[in-house]
């Protein structure tokens, strides 16, 4: 069972990246952070990906595994996945902020987890399913309303600080941090989802 507390600071994310990636990837993640280039990567990466990946309620999880890995040496630091709470205002809307036991939950191509999952680049948040569960019927109201009144209609890919998302009221609380084990096994599961919707 994954007991670590809530990450709410870098000093606290680089426990998690070392968890499962050796302490000097955690040290390196503390001092990353994003270029203009990488920035263009990730628009370019993330933007190709939504056109191809299939609406489901539950896709942030294939979604950004796929996204990690097709920014794998595009970017000038690693891009980790991170799996914890989205709060809007302090209010739990995907996740409830409790321990859950990764090797259960990310044991296959379906994740059994109740949470969100994003990227990050250091302090850099990047978040592929942000808007796409916000505009559905499937998002919680109070994520559509609050997306609709910070952002308006028509956003693709949330990137930015960590500590201005939840100046703007979007509050990442990072549990756990995936393996590259467990980020393969979910790109199986998005890999599955995008050929199915293809036909």
């Amino acid at each position: 069972m994954n007991k670590a507390p809530i990450a709410r600071d870098l000093a606290q994310m680089g426990k998690l990246v070392a968890q499962n990636h050796g302490w000097a990837a955690a040290k390196a993640f503390k001092s990353s952070t994003m270029t203009h280039d990488d920035g263009v990567a990730v628009s370019k990466a993330g933007l190709d990906l939504l056109r191809v990946f299939p609406a489901s309620p539950d896709e942030a999880p294939l979604m950004s595994a796929a996204l990690a890995v097709r920014l794998e040496g595009a970017l000038s630091a690693p891009a980790y996945v991170v799996a914890g709470t989205l709060a809007v205002e302090g209010t739990p809307v995907l996740g409830d902020r409790r321990a859950f036991d990764p090797a259960i939950a990310f044991a296959g191509e379906a994740p059994r987890f109740n949470g969100h999952v994003w990227l990050m680049v250091g302090d850099i948040i990047i978040d592929i399913a942000l808007f796409r569960l916000a505009y559905s019927a499937e998002g919680p109201a109070v994520l559509s309303r609050h997306v609709d009144l910070a952002f308006g209609p028509g956003k693709a890919l949330f990137v930015d600080l960590w500590k201005h998302a939840a100046r703007l009221g979007l509050n990442y609380e990072p549990h756990y941090v995936l393996s590259s084990e467990e980020v393969t096994r979910l790109m199986g599961g998005a890999f599955h989802a995008i050929k199915a919707a293809q036909g």
